[in-house]
C-alpha cells in the first residue's frame, strides 16, 4: 500500500553524493530500492566507486546506472546527464547530496577563510545543484523532484562550520529560486535540513561529537535522528506525498532547530 502512495516504483531517480555507507545519499538509496525505484548514482572519485560497489553488493541491490560525474566541471555534468538521460528517457527525481570544503578553512576561524577555499565551498556545495537542477530539467519531461541535504548551519552559527555555514546558506536560497524557475514544469525543489549523523562529512567537523551531545540534551524528541529518518523524509520529498510542496527546507532534526 504505501508503495503505491508513494507512487515510486519503477521511477528513474538520480543520486548525487554516496560516500559511503554511513553517508545520507546511501540512506536515501535504500529507502528508494526498497520502494523499488530505479536508483542511478553518479560519483566522482573512483574511490567513492570502489566503496558504493561494495555497500551494493553487500546489500544485493542492483543499480539502473552508475556513472562518473565531477559536479566542478560544467562538462563532466553535462556528459553525465546526458548519458542518464539517453538510457532512460526519463529523470523522474534528484537526490543532490554533495558539499565540500577544504579542511583547513574548517579548522580556523571563520575571518580567515580564503578566497579560494570560499570559492571552492560555494561552487561545490552550492552552485552544483543549480547546475544539476539545469542539466536534468530537459530529462525531468514528466514534471518531479529536486532533493538537497542542509544543515542548520546555514542559518545559525554552529563552532567549526565555517564557510560551510554560509554555502549552505547559499544553497537553501538557491532552492527557493529554482523552486520559483521550475515550478512552470511541474518541478519540486526542497531541501532537507537534516540533524546531525555520523557521516564521512560530519567528521571533518571538529567539535561534531559535541554537538551531538547538545542534541540529545536540548532537542525536544531528547535524541539524535538517525540516516533512516533522513531518508524517509527524502522519499517522502521525492514522491507524490509532498506534491504540493516546493521551495521549502524541512527539519529533519528531532526539532532541535525550534529551540531557543
Amino acid at each position: 500500500m504505501m508503495m503505491d502512495i508513494l507512487n515510486l516504483k519503477g521511477k528513474n531517480i538520480v543520486v548525487m553524493g554516496v560516500a559511503n555507507e554511513r553517508s545520507l545519499a546511501w540512506g536515501v538509496a535504500k529507502s528508494l530500492f526498497s520502494v523499488g525505484a530505479n536508483v542511478i548514482f553518479t560519483y566522482r572519485k573512483e574511490r567513492s566507486l570502489a566503496k558504493m560497489e561494495k555497500a551494493l553488493e553487500a546489500g544485493n541491490y542492483e543499480a539502473r546506472m552508475v556513472v562518473q560525474c565531477d559536479v566542478n566541471d560544467d562538462t563532466s555534468m553535462h556528459e553525465a546527464f546526458t548519458k542518464i538521460g539517453e538510457e532512460v528517457g526519463v529523470i523522474h527525481g534528484v537526490v543532490h547530496s554533495v558539499a565540500f570544503a577544504h579542511a583547513e578553512d574548517l579548522r580556523n576561524d571563520f575571518v580567515e577563510t580564503t578566497r579560494s577555499g570560499y570559492a571552492f565551498a560555494q561552487d561545490t556545495s552550492s552552485y552544483s545543484l543549480i547546475a544539476a537542477a539545469k542539466e536534468a530539467r530537459p530529462y525531468m519531461k514528466e514534471g518531479g523532484s529536486i532533493v538537497t541535504m542542509s544543515y542548520l548551519g546555514a542559518e545559525r552559527v554552529l563552532d567549526g562550520y565555517n564557510v560551510m555555514g554560509v554555502a549552505k546558506a547559499a544553497l537553501e536560497a538557491s532552492v527557493r529560486y529554482l523552486a520559483n524557475d521550475l515550478g512552470k514544469d511541474d518541478i519540486r525543489v526542497n531541501a532537507i535540513s537534516a540533524g546531525a549523523v555520523r557521516t564521512l562529512s560530519a567528521k571533518g567537523v571538529p567539535s561534531f561529537n559535541t554537538i551531538l551531545s547538545q542534541i540529545e540534551e536540548k532537542a525536544p524528541l531528547k535524541r539524535n535522528v538517525t540516516q533512516e529518518e533522513v531518508a524517509e523524509m527524502t522519499i517522502a520529498m521525492l514522491s507524490k506525498l509532498s506534491s504540493g510542496v516546493t521551495g521549502e527546507t524541512i527539519y529533519v532534526d528531532a526539532g532541535y532547530h525550534i529551540m531557543g
